[in-house]
């Protein structure tokens, strides 16, 4: 089973909706049957990567609301974020373009590394108040991550990944209006940063419908047909040539 998940390094939500993922996956009863892949989505395309202003007063002249009014906002998600163990810090948070970032995190799942990868840019800009546009913040990370720091400013001083990163960005045409958008193996999508038991019941539900129907007889066991029994006939072994 195969979870993809459209997030950005700079969306609250995308960390606590991974959080939340990640957590139902543990309970999951298989659990070791999911893979997550992390796939690219810029919230801000535009973004410069260097801003004089915080995000209190981005998020007041996006929303058009006053400064205390986007601190009260953020409060709010601080909050959300404390209940999955998160430690938000938003007083600090340094706003920047998160493209380079985002060419960085497919580099690393070409190393294997996309998980830890993830983990750390998230950490490293809600948390840690990190400028995930400055690549030498970048490379360090990704030597934390386990990657090799030579490789990764070599991929960040050029443009390795470019193409990938904006091919990667198709959640809107499998429905997605934002981020999180989680999609299972194609065919279940959810959006935002549901419950854990939100969660847990969309990967029960495309686990139910991935296994093959069960075969019932008389007494109610399950069996496989065998050559002609309980009035069904298998097909015959293809004879040798």
């Amino acid at each position: 089973m195969k979870v993809e998940v459209w997030s950005d390094f700079a969306c609250p939500f995308c960390y606590i909706g991974k959080q939340r993922l990640e957590a139902a996956i543990d309970q999951f009863a298989h659990r070791d049957d999911v893979e997550v892949v992390f796939r690219s989505f810029e919230l801000d395309p535009n973004a410069q990567r260097d801003v004089s202003y915080d995000v209190h007063d981005m998020l007041a002249a996006k929303y058009g609301m006053s400064r205390e009014q986007a601190i009260a906002m953020n409060e709010n998600l601080g909050n959300q974020a404390k209940e999955v163990g998160l430690a938000f810090q938003f007083d600090t948070m340094i706003l920047t373009n998160t493209f380079d970032a985002h060419r960085l995190a497919l580099y690393a799942s070409k190393q294997g590394k996309m998980n830890p990868m993830t983990q750390e840019l998230f950490r490293a800009y809600f948390t840690d108040s990190r400028h995930l546009g400055d690549h030498e913040t970048l490379t360090e990370i990704a030597v934390k991550a386990g990657l090799d720091r030579d490789e990764a400013l070599k991929v960040l001083t050029g443009t390795d990944y470019s193409a990938e990163v904006r091919a990667d960005e198709e959640a809107s045409r499998l429905g997605a209006r934002g981020v999180p958008f989680f999609v299972i193996d194609r065919k279940h999508a959810v959006s935002g940063a549901q419950s854990t038991n939100m969660f847990l019941h969309a990967l029960q539900t495309a686990w139910n419908e991935s296994q093959p129907p069960t075969v019932q007889n008389d007494s109610g066991s399950e069996s496989a047909p065998a050559a002609c029994d309980d009035g069904v006939c298998a097909p015959s072994v293809k004879r040798k040539s």
